[in-house]
């Protein structure tokens, strides 16, 4: 409905028909470059390509890395047990319409990820995405990433804050398209995952080393 109601509010305008021109020929320039972007990219770079940008990824704070691991290894040991689907940590190119995303953390469901191929470079939409703030991605997490994810069906979106150590948590809207607020939990609050069935950690156990071995016990023995 929200796209439905820009394109009429551009079709009333009278200059219509000589905006589009434009933003057509400036996505085709940006789509050549969107091109020469995947050709450049490597295995070894962590970079995105977002509204015509190739966006380079400064090293992160060891807090953002224990986060991104701590989760990545619970979900992935979950999944792969009960044989939900696929994770990936952080190189998983997620290509959308106009851009190109390496998530911090991805999860697609058994019938996406039985599609996959070994040299697969470029993914589709996960169910899951979850990203880990830092000073330099906060504005993208929460604006054009908050957007552009929705807009392509992610179901589910977390974002962590490593500072503050807490969980915001995000469902789908389908009739708009666009995240709908489920919580914002802290450590000691238990966080159940909407598109992963059966998955729910303490949300400490993304942040403290004792608590994640701990939970990571108890789901290598949870049933679904």
């Amino acid at each position: 409905m929200m796209l439905e109601s820009r394109v009429a509010d551009l079709l009333e305008a009278p200059d219509a028909k000589l905006v589009i021109e434009r933003a057509q020929a400036i996505l085709a320039d940006e789509a050549q470059r969107r091109r020469a972007f995947r050709e450049w990219l490597r295995d070894d770079i962590k970079a995105e390509f977002i509204n015509g940008e190739v966006i380079m990824h400064s090293p992160v704070k060891r807090r953002h890395l224990d986060a991104t691991q701590n989760l990545t290894t619970l979900l992935r040991v979950y999944v792969h047990l009960h044989d939900l689907g696929a994770v990936d940590s952080e190189k998983a190119l997620i290509g959308l319409t106009r851009n190109d995303y390496e998530p911090d953390i991805c999860y697609w469901n058994n019938e996406t990820a039985n599609s996959f191929e070994d040299d697969q470079m470029e993914h589709p939409a996960p169910d899951l995405i979850v990203e880990i703030l830092s000073k330099s991605t906060t504005g993208r997490y929460r604006g054009v990433k908050f957007e552009d994810y929705a807009a392509h069906g992610v179901q589910e979106y977390w974002i962590i804050d490593p500072v503050r150590k807490s969980v915001e948590q995000y469902q789908l809207d389908e009739p708009t398209m666009a995240f709908a607020f489920i919580a914002v939990l802290y450590l000691n609050d238990i966080i159940t995952a909407i598109t992963v069935p059966g998955f729910q950690i303490p949300v400490k156990a993304i942040f403290d080393k004792q608590v994640n071995l701990e939970t990571l016990r108890v789901l290598m023995t949870k049933p679904v």
